[in-house]
């Protein structure tokens, strides 16, 4: 399950995006307290969870009285499954589904190759990663644009 923090670190970086898209697909920033606003998130956990994106180099943060967020990379470069990755770890159901660098056995199974819900929870993984890793900012960004606009009809 997607946790708050994931939510909350999704809908900033579409705000960035959006932010970019605004300026023409320069890089413009905003402020802890304007994404804050904009993603409905609470201001000081929004700060921790932009200071764990830059970290991670998926945001700049830039310091002093005109400082701000951009994003690291074009919004069409960064993908759902990235940022959440950053934020939640792994998107696999089991870590005996994850891929090579986040596999481990499962306590309570005692062969991989035997067990019952592997297969379903290999699939369910690929799956959401096959979606995730291809929605990027940039399609989130514009399909909120685009159901505003509609919405304004």
């Amino acid at each position: 399950m997607l946790s708050q923090k994931a939510r909350y670190a999704l809908r900033a970086m579409v705000e960035l995006a959006r932010v970019e898209a605004d300026a023409g697909g320069a890089r413009s920033q905003a402020t802890a307290g304007e994404l804050a606003l904009r993603a409905d998130a609470p201001r000081k956990f929004l700060e921790a969870i932009l200071l764990e994106l830059s970290r991670h180099h998926l945001v700049i943060s830039r310091r002093g009285k005109f400082g701000g967020y951009v994003l690291a990379r074009p919004a069409g470069e960064i993908s759902f499954a990235e940022v959440i990755r950053v934020i939640d770890g792994p998107l696999a159901l089991a870590p005996c589904v994850s891929p090579r660098l986040n596999f481990r056995k499962c306590d309570d199974c005692p062969d991989k190759e035997a067990c019952s819900l592997r297969e379903a929870l290999l699939m369910a993984r690929d799956a959401t990663a096959g979606v995730l890793d291809s929605y990027t900012l940039a399609a989130a960004a514009s399909s909120g644009a685009a159901r505003e606009a509609s919405a304004a009809l």
